[in-house]
């Protein structure tokens, strides 16, 4: 990653108004850093917000905060939004040409938090000419992770991870060499299924699978929890963010939530970063870097009673295994990946697809994937969409399948 390591003290904090660009600004992480941004106004300017389909909220966003530029990425609303921004002086556009749009503009910070593999071209043109891009896409990394790393290296971007995992891994990274480093750890907290034998979790609904016992998230990113999928995901994405190989990044269930990862050095010591459930904390980390601003949640250490950690158990929860093997394998593997499980999610919630027909259908996609040849390393960005769209396609083929073999 080309930002340089916590704790040097050759960094300074910028004394200059930052301006920030956020792709994906309705979303969760948008409204956490619309709240930290708001809270230190006199610290940043706000040059461009996209949204996917909520124009209306979008527009009022955009006012709000004095935005210069806002896009939807669904050419159908674009009328509502310029009819919402008319007579504010702030400029529009629609479609993914205008998101793109949005992110080269000149802005010194950009979020990136456009859910899904939508959020890949956007996030991209902001690293290639530069900026400081706070990635909250696992896509990004997942679908197109070397490109998109050698792409920002080559243009001089600062990749700041904004995953509290991964945030947690950067933070506790800055009290060694990288040389030094045995392992990191990203923690889990296990989902709402953590307990459940193997046949509970066969038998479990949707409505159970988005009650996550710690954390507020869109529903895909909560069913990714209960699955462990999303720690499998952020393996991927720990791999190239940190350049560090598949089996120097372990995962570790604390249901609790509170130490968020922790980097092994050569002897013995091992870092954490600690902290609340609360996605403004390493967001306000990204978002000061490589200072700091205050007014963020703070954890009362004295109410925490006990911090523990398990071993996570792939049998009952096979996604994290895939997940794994699909970095191993390398190529468009992950790509496949990250595309059969999107597929799947939505299958699950919608009902076609039983619990356990999330990881089934996943496999069964990456074999079908393999067998047709499509796991080479993506050349450049279409073609890393290229294998996402026809993974996509194999995967809702193979549904009728596997909703027979693992139904509710």
């Amino acid at each position: 990653m080309n930002a340089v390591p916590m704790g040097r003290p050759d960094l300074v904090a910028p004394t200059d108004k930052r301006s920030i660009t956020l792709l994906g600004a309705t979303g969760s992480i948008g409204t956490s850093t619309v709240d930290l941004i708001e809270r230190h106004r006199g610290r940043y300017r706000v040059e461009a917000v996209t949204a996917a389909t909520n124009a209306g909220k979008l527009a009022a966003l955009a006012r709000r905060l004095g935005a210069r530029f806002a896009a939807v990425a669904d050419p159908a609303a674009y009328a509502e939004l310029k009819s919402a921004l008319a007579g504010s002086g702030i400029e529009s556009g629609a479609g993914e040409a205008a998101v793109v749009e949005a992110a080269c503009r000149p802005a010194d910070w950009v979020c990136g938090a456009i859910t899904g593999a939508a959020g890949l071209r956007p996030t991209l043109a902001a690293a290639e000419r530069g900026a400081i891009v706070a990635i909250a896409n696992k896509e990004t990394l997942v679908c197109a992770g070397t490109l998109f790393m050698r792409r920002a290296a080559e243009a001089g971007a600062t990749v700041l991870p904004v995953d509290s995992e991964h945030n947690a891994i950067f933070q506790a990274l800055g009290a060694g060499r990288r040389d030094d480093v045995a392992r990191i750890i990203l923690t889990a907290s296990g989902g709402p299924f953590r307990t459940y034998s193997i046949e509970q979790i066969r038998a479990a609904t949707p409505e159970q699978a988005l009650r996550h016992p710690n954390w507020s998230m869109g529903p895909k990113v909560t069913i990714d929890s209960a699955t462990l999928m999303n720690k499998g995901l952020e393996i991927i994405e720990a791999h190239h963010l940190f350049g560090i190989g598949s089996r120097q990044i372990d995962v570790f269930v604390h249901p609790q939530s509170i130490v968020h990862g922790l980097v092994e050095y050569c002897d013995g010591s091992m870092v954490a970063q600690i902290g609340p459930t609360d996605m403004r904390v390493p967001i306000a980390h990204c978002l000061a870097w490589p200072g700091r601003i205050d007014g963020n949640p703070r954890l009362d250490l004295a109410r925490m009673a006990q911090l523990t950690f398990e071993a996570p158990d792939t049998v009952r929860f096979p996604c994290l295994a895939l997940a794994r093997e699909a970095l191993e394998t390398g190529g468009a593997a992950p790509t496949v990946l990250n595309a059969a499980n999107e597929i799947a999610v939505g299958e699950f919630l919608e009902r076609h697809i039983g619990f356990s027909g999330i990881a089934a259908l996943v496999r069964a996609t990456l074999e079908a994937a393999d067998a047709r040849g499509l796991l080479s390393e993506p050349a450049d960005v279409d073609a890393a969409l290229a294998v996402d769209h026809v993974s996509r396609s194999l995967a809702r083929e193979l549904v009728p399948e596997i909703a027979l073999k693992a139904s509710y």
